[in-house]
């Protein structure tokens, strides 16, 4: 069994990292993963420093690390670069606590419409469409105030 896993065709490759064929030849091209040699007339083999790599590429993207940044982690891939890799994942800390703050303000705005459009009794316009059509009018600043 061991020897197999050394021996892996791209296919099997992809099931083994759980991925799909597509997903290996575009971290390829991309060059997260190496292409290895063609032997004369036969196919290429993947071993598990290959599942081990494409695996790690997965996990960094289930963490919200892009491909550039994924690619700037994986020359750090020795673990002796810890300053670095902190210095790359304190940014995307950063990036995640910057969504998070504006998907709080989402949040509060949408709730605010949906209970608006909960109250509305005897009104013509409904308050969600009616707000999103003050913000797009030219003739209003983006907050929706008149000038």
């Amino acid at each position: 069994m061991e020897n197999e896993l050394e021996n892996l065709t791209i296919g099997a490759l992809a099931r083994t990292a759980g991925v799909n064929v597509e997903t290996i030849r575009f971290y390829q091209r991309k060059g997260l993963l190496p292409e290895p040699d063609r032997p004369y007339g036969s196919i290429r083999r993947y071993g598990m420093t290959e599942v081990a790599r494409v695996r790690f590429v997965k996990t960094a993207q289930r963490l919200g690390f892009s491909l550039d940044e994924i690619a700037e982690l994986l020359l750090l891939e020795d673990g002796t670069h810890c300053a670095e890799a902190r210095a790359l994942a304190e940014r995307k800390l950063a990036d995640v606590r910057d969504k998070l703050r504006d998907l709080t303000r989402m949040e509060t705005a949408l709730a605010g419409l949906v209970r608006a459009c909960r109250a509305r009794k005897a009104q013509v316009a409904c308050p969600l469409i009616a707000s999103l059509q003050d913000a797009a009018r030219p003739d209003l600043p983006a907050s929706g105030k008149r000038k």
